[in-house]
């Protein structure tokens, strides 16, 4: 038997393949063509066209929506909160200093019960914009000037959460320590493979929190106290950038 089909054998399978299409015709005839003005054979509405690459959520299965991320990643979450709408008091001040760092503008002092603390914003923050106005680059005298000439009411104030904030975690040794010397709130020295050293502990960092609560402002004897309260366990916020406190009025 030939592994090749005989040319007679291709002859009468195009004849049977031809018969099929006839009998194919015969049960389906096209629909009359209208007579009118003509029409455009193309949709009115041309489908959009599918993305050449996966988004993120759809990338090897991952979840990786920003309420994820936010969740399960949060050092990789976009931290800049909605606009903060701040006010000025009676005496016509916001309640708040900056410092500039890097190019970027931080809060270096919230007056307590001041229009910039009840609305939220803490030392350590970063101001990225004032009334759409965007601050990169701007000075302290710069910064403070934009909240002089502001309204009375209605200051947005777009702010990024304490961008240089670190949390470490510590354990008391046996005769209560922790490891670190502080003055003024900053961290000036660390002992020697106490759990502050092997934790990564940082000289010249200002405290923020201590187990979570503020210590800004506090006096180095009530910082000594919450840390000697504060259980077996202490967890210390500081930033990177130990921010100066300036004498003299706060921003208008």
């Amino acid at each position: 038997m030939s592994l090749y089909p005989t040319l007679e054998d291709m002859k009468v399978d195009h004849l049977m393949k031809a018969q099929a299409q006839i009998e194919m015709g015969a049960q389906y005839a096209p629909p009359p063509i209208p007579i009118g003005p003509a029409v455009p054979s193309a949709p009115a509405e041309v489908p959009s066209v599918a993305p050449l690459y996966p988004s993120l959520g759809d990338y090897m299965g991952l979840e990786l929506t920003e309420e994820t991320i936010a969740q399960n990643m949060p050092e990789y979450a976009l931290t800049t909160r909605p606009n903060l709408v701040l006010c000025k008091d009676k005496d016509g001040k916001v309640g708040v200093r900056v410092h500039s760092v890097n190019n970027g503008v931080f809060v270096c002092l919230v007056s307590q019960n001041s229009p910039a603390a009840m609305a939220g914003l803490r030392f350590g923050d970063q101001i990225l914009s004032i009334n759409e106005v965007c601050v990169a680059g701007y000075s302290m005298d710069q910064v403070h000037k934009l909240f002089r000439n502001a309204s009375t009411n209605g200051i947005k104030v777009v702010i990024r959460d304490r961008p240089l904030e670190r949390t470490i975690t510590m354990l008391k040794d046996s005769t209560g320590y922790i490891g670190f010397q502080f003055k003024n709130g900053k961290i000036i020295a660390l002992i020697k493979d106490s759990s502050a050293a092997r934790n990564g502990l940082l000289t010249d960092h200002q405290i923020l929190e201590i187990n979570g609560k503020n210590v800004v402002g506090m006096k180095d004897k009530e910082i000594t106290a919450e840390i000697e309260n504060g259980g077996h366990i202490i967890t210390v916020t500081d930033v990177e950038q130990s921010f100066e406190k300036f004498d003299g009025p706060f921003c208008y």
